[in-house]
């Protein structure tokens, strides 16, 4: 499914214009890649919900651009310090002949059932939550399953171990991290053995 959103082109800039442009119910954003960069505009209400889909921040998109169709994917976005505002957004342009860098969300699954929890109380730490790829844009997964089902208590699955589709490859820098460990819970133990007063 392609998500698509619109914008226009923006006119007018420096902040006093997107400061304008907020007020009126508008996002500053900008496009680059494969061209010039173009300074555009989106609507906040519809940004807004966008951003609120998972799959918006790890897809390749859909934009209605003044009436014509690009694909890109989201870069950054910049929200205000304190209100529920998007500042500004920045997107790139993609060419389905070369490959783009992604982050993209893990998922966890079967934790509930895995030895380390199920039996042994453990709780499940995950010190990754996203991973970078790179990939063809036509290859980009929208999520990494990470099934912890085998996992037991004191036990970690490395990006190595995970199932990546055809075409994507993890950007590590040449280490494994961890995606998620099992942590003994302290104290289990001691308090079993420990005879009722």
């Amino acid at each position: 499914m392609t998500i698509q959103f619109n914008a226009k082109t923006r006119e007018k800039q420096g902040s006093s214009a997107s400061r304008r442009l907020r007020r009126a119910g508008s996002v500053p954003a900008i496009v680059y890649g494969t061209s010039a960069p173009v300074q555009i505009e989106v609507d906040h209400n519809e940004i807004f919900h966008a951003l609120r889909n998972e799959a918006f921040h790890s897809s390749v998109l859909s934009m209605i651009l003044d009436g014509t169709a690009q694909s890109v994917i989201l870069k950054d976005t910049q929200w205000h310090p304190y209100k529920q505002q998007v500042l500004h957004m920045d997107f790139q342009r993609v060419d389905a002949s070369h490959k783009i860098h992604v982050k993209v969300p893990l998922h966890f699954v079967n934790a509930d059932i895995a030895p380390g929890v199920k039996l042994e109380g453990g709780m499940v730490s995950h010190p990754l939550t996203e991973l970078d790829l790179e990939c063809l844009p036509g290859d980009l997964p929208e999520f990494i399953e990470v099934d912890l089902k085998d996992l037991k208590s004191g036990s970690s699955i490395h990006v190595s171990a995970l199932t990546l589709p055809k075409g994507v490859k993890a950007l590590t820098h040449g280490e494994d991290p961890v995606v998620a460990t099992i942590l003994a819970v302290r104290g289990s133990d001691d308090a079993e053995e420990t005879p009722a007063a």
